[in-house]
C-alpha cells in the first residue's frame, strides 16, 4: 500500500470513529443561510459542539459548491468534525469533504462510493423501516431517518412520527440520525421515543444564539447518553 493509501485509510478510520460517537449532526443549508454568511455560521456550529456538519447547497450553482465546501472543510478539520457534502458525490474530493449524503432518488450507494472515493463516508436518507433496512443492506455508513415532524426543508415528504424510532435502531446495525422538524423544544420527545442521534437544521440555523442552542441540545443528548 502506498503512503497516500495508508494516510487515507488512517483518516478514514478516525472519521468513522467520530461519526459513530456523534450525537448532534448539523446541516448548513444555504436555503436558510446566505452564502456570504456560511463560513461564520459553520464556525459557530462546530466550535459550539456540532459533531458532524453537512453542506446542503441545493440553491447554489454547481460551480459554487466545491469552493464553498473547501472553506467549510478547513473549519471542520480544525475541530475534528466530519464534513459531509449533500448530493454531488463527484465533487467530494474537490470540496475536501469526508463523505457524501444521498437521498432515495439519487444515485445508488455503490455509485456514490465509486464517485466519491473508497475512503469516503456515505450516508442515505430513509423514510420508513423498509428503506432503512434496504440502505443497511447496501452498505451505507449511516442513515438519516425521518422526517419525524413536518418540515419546510422536505415539504413533499409526509412526517413519519415517532412510533418506529426504537424499531429502526433494533433493525439496523449502524448509526441512525433522526431528522425532520427536530428542535430543542421537541427534542425531549424524540429522545424519549428512543432516538440516540439527531439532525437539527432550522432549529440551529434560525436560533438567535446559535452557540447557546447547540450547547443546550448537546446537554439534552448527553443526558440521554448517560441514561443508556
Amino acid at each position: 500500500m502506498t503512503t497516500t493509501g495508508k494516510h487515507h485509510r488512517a483518516m478514514d478510520g478516525l472519521v468513522r470513529e467520530v461519526l459513530v460517537k456523534a450525537r448532534l449532526y448539523g446541516i448548513l443549508d444555504t436555503g436558510y443561510v446566505a452564502e456570504s454568511n456560511a463560513l461564520a455560521v459553520a464556525q459557530q456550529l462546530v466550535e459550539s459542539g456540532v459533531q458532524v456538519l453537512q453542506l446542503r447547497a441545493k440553491n447554489l450553482p454547481r460551480e459554487a459548491v466545491a469552493p464553498l465546501g473547501r472553506s467549510i472543510a478547513a473549519i471542520c478539520r480544525l475541530h475534528h468534525v466530519p464534513f459531509i457534502l449533500n448530493d454531488y458525490p463527484d465533487l467530494v474530493a474537490a470540496a475536501g469533504a469526508d463523505g457524501v449524503h444521498v437521498g432515495q432518488d439519487d444515485v445508488s450507494i455503490a455509485e456514490a462510493r465509486a464517485l466519491s472515493g473508497p475512503w469516503c463516508i456515505v450516508g442515505k436518507s430513509t423514510h420508513s423501516l423498509a428503506q432503512a433496512r434496504a440502505a443497511a443492506s447496501e452498505g451505507v455508513d449511516y442513515i438519516g431517518f425521518g422526517p419525524l415532524f413536518p418540515t419546510p426543508t422536505k415539504p413533499d415528504y409526509q412526517a413519519i412520527g415517532l412510533d418506529h424510532i426504537r424499531e429502526v435502531h433494533n433493525s439496523v446495525n449502524l448509526p441512525v440520525f433522526c431528522i425532520g422538524g427536530i428542535k430543542y423544544e421537541n427534542l425531549p420527545l424524540v429522545l424519549q421515543a428512543g432516538a440516540r442521534r439527531v439532525v437539527i437544521v432550522s432549529g440551529l440555523l434560525q436560533a438567535i444564539d446559535i452557540r447557546g442552542m447547540v450547547h443546550d441540545c448537546r446537554s439534552l443528548l448527553a443526558a440521554r447518553e448517560m441514561a443508556e
